[in-house]
């Protein structure tokens, strides 16, 4: 008797076993059946532009995905359009040139979705960035592809018109971990544009033409990146010159004043025996 009720038991796991493994497989079939998704690649991404009255066009990258998206042959349309959460105003803030955008199989079914950013008119600094909130509300062309439902939310940054780029007349002045101050006799310096309210400057910190070094520290990318945002300057986190594990970082917020065409700018830079302060001042020439 105990040997027949072993063997019972024995069936009876085998089978509870089968069963799970046979649920299991189902599951995935159901998963390889199920829909692909169009959609925004990002959730979240920052438009900035400049005030100045023009028009900024950005592309935003929507494509197709899921577990047979390669399968898909043919052509699918997007409707893209803002939902009513958005803060940005259409005609003011944004315009949508072309609600409908075509992904095709030739191109792996990734496609740009143009968004522009409209300035005409807005006065610089805002207190509250608009928002817009894109999403696809129509997919057509082929059944296996539907809306992901996904939107994407756009923070539209209205930067101050920055015109800082040019040669500067530069007089720097360090203050060591000892508490050491030295003032370097002044030197020319040009000033570059990066981005929008991005700068990078050509020397940085004591590694300067009066200080012996005319060509910096000969190494990475001379000098360091500093960003103004309506006359207020910054210096991000950074490594010096983009190659030391130094760290270059701003210690106070700087100033640009567009009158005198003067720029203060401060920042430290950490070594191995603690950490020095910059204050560098530029007068354009």
């Amino acid at each position: 008797m105990k040997t027949v009720k072993y063997i019972l038991i024995l069936l009876l796991s085998i089978g509870t076993f089968n069963s799970c493994l046979i649920e299991n497989e189902t599951d995935i079939d159901l998963n390889d059946d199920g829909p692909n998704l169009a959609g925004f690649e990002e959730a979240r991404k920052t438009l900035p532009a400049i005030a100045d009255g023009k028009e900024y066009d950005f592309d935003l990258k929507v494509k197709v995905f899921g577990p047979t998206w390669m399968d898909v042959k043919n052509d699918v349309t997007l409707t893209i359009a803002a939902d009513p959460t958005s803060t940005a105003i259409a005609g003011k803030h944004f315009k949508i040139k072309n609600p409908t955008i075509t992904l095709s199989p030739g191109d792996n079914m990734l496609g740009l979705f143009k968004i522009t950013m409209l300035t005409a008119g807005i006065q610089t600094p805002l207190a509250v960035a608009p928002v817009l909130v894109l999403k696809v509300t129509q997919v057509t062309g082929d059944t296996k592809v539907i809306n992901s439902g996904k939107p994407i939310t756009l923070t539209l940054n209205y930067a101050c018109p920055s015109f800082l780029a040019g040669t500067y007349s530069v007089t720097v002045t360090r203050i060591d971990y000892t508490g050491t101050v030295t003032t370097y006799p002044a030197y020319d310096e040009v000033i570059t544009e990066t981005g929008i309210g991005e700068y990078r400057t050509s020397f940085v910190g004591h590694y300067i033409p009066t200080n012996g070094s005319p060509n910096g520290l000969g190494v990475g990318t001379e000098g360091f990146t500093f960003q103004d945002v309506c006359g207020v300057l910054t210096v991000p986190e950074q490594n010096l010159n983009d190659y030391y594990s130094n760290i270059v970082v701003g210690t106070d917020f700087g100033s640009a004043n567009t009158t005198t065409g003067t720029l203060v700018l401060k920042y430290s830079i950490s070594f191995a025996a603690g950490i020095r302060k910059y204050e560098a001042t530029y007068v354009k020439k």
